[in-house]
């Protein structure tokens, strides 16, 4: 998906009409740029991602590398992540994540079991 993305522009994904895009961080170690498809939505201008990994017990690479490096491009456009910590926006944002990938609660499910936290990211424009 990453390719298709980066090749079309990020107009025609594997998602078909789930909303994915291209994120693009920066190798935490290699500082190499790495590219990831990502399932999105947005919340007022930020654009909302989900660190789930399928629920597995680790967290996605990319999620790794924007903590490295908070400035990333997301389709395109530059923008700067940031992970969402308060409980309360948390809960309405997995609302918001449901209805978009209803997966991500069985993710949710298969990450407590393995005791992980599925991080949510907000990317705001530069």
């Amino acid at each position: 998906d990453p390719i298709l993305l980066r090749v079309t522009g990020g107009r025609i994904g594997m998602g078909m009409a789930i909303p994915t895009a291209l994120l693009e961080t920066r190798g935490a170690r290699s500082g190499a740029v790495r590219r990831n498809a990502v399932v999105y939505f947005h919340d007022g201008e930020r654009v909302t991602i989900i660190a789930s990994k399928l629920g597995y017990p680790h967290h996605p690479a990319w999620f790794h590398n924007l903590l490295a490096d908070p400035e990333v491009t997301f389709g395109g456009i530059p923008m700067r992540a940031s992970t969402v910590q308060d409980e309360s926006e948390r809960q309405r944002l997995w609302m918001l994540a449901d209805r978009v990938f209803a997966p991500f609660a069985i993710y949710r499910r298969d990450a407590a079991k393995a005791n992980r936290t599925i991080p949510i990211v907000q990317l705001t424009p530069r």
